[in-house]
């Protein structure tokens, strides 16, 4: 299992990346707008990519496959080892993975995946990972555990490259179900990240250890 960051904020990123814990980034066109990044994409990305060392995932913005193909293949010239290109799933994105992957050998990761049967032909279509939506799917009333699930079960039955990435997390309980239903990688956001690692019982019970030790300091009797 893995954690990525969800994140383009470069200074985020830098700093999350002193925790050890992280092991790629994944980034939407949403997500850059959010962040604010201005200017050129190409110097975020490669700063980003100097950070983690790891997958960076980079989403074609164009709408049909051959201008998809021709952002892919410029956005994989900047760095073909560490970015993963994002594909939206549709029968054009379905195409544009299997040219990327098989034709190519350019990574991808097939996105905004709501359902098994979506993740199922992007597996076939030869996509390095498949992002399943997990928030999203619970907006439209659907059990997003169950669909990663089933995923995991048949890229293991039949043997495929695919790895899950589940995203749209939106609480600490999705990173939990998402792991416990099979999912290879969570992808969080920097505030779910910290939200992970904070807990009040461990807050308090810092405080008490450290107010005994001062107090036992103070009294001559620990030097």
């Amino acid at each position: 299992m893995a954690i990525f960051v969800d994140s383009s904020n470069v200074a985020e990123i830098e700093e999350i990346v002193k925790w050890g814990v992280i092991s790629g980034v994944t980034t939407n066109p949403k997500v850059i707008c959010g962040d604010g990044v201005c200017g050129e994409l190409k110097p975020v990305i490669m700063r980003i990519i100097e950070l983690v060392r790891g997958p960076v995932s980079v989403e074609v913005t164009e709408e049909n496959s051959e201008g998809m193909i021709a952002q892919a293949r410029e956005f994989a010239a900047w760095d073909s080892k560490h970015i993963v290109i994002k594909v939206p799933v549709s029968e054009q994105g379905l195409q544009v993975v299997n040219t990327l992957e098989k034709k190519l050998g350019i990574k991808t990761n097939a996105t905004c995946i709501m359902s098994f049967n979506q993740a199922y032909l992007a597996a076939l279509a030869g996509a390095t990972y498949v992002s399943i939506f997990s928030g999203r799917i619970r907006d439209m009333g659907y059990c997003a555990e169950d669909i990663i699930g089933e995923t995991a079960e048949m890229i293991e039955r039949e043997g495929l490259k695919a790895r899950i990435i589940t995203g749209s997390i939106r609480h600490l309980m999705d990173v939990t179900e998402a792991f416990l239903a099979g999912s290879h990688i969570v992808t969080v956001t920097p505030s779910v990240l910290r939200q992970m690692l904070w807990n009040p019982q461990t807050e308090r019970t810092i405080r008490e250890f450290n107010t005994i030790w001062r107090e036992m300091k103070g009294k001559g009797q620990i030097r």
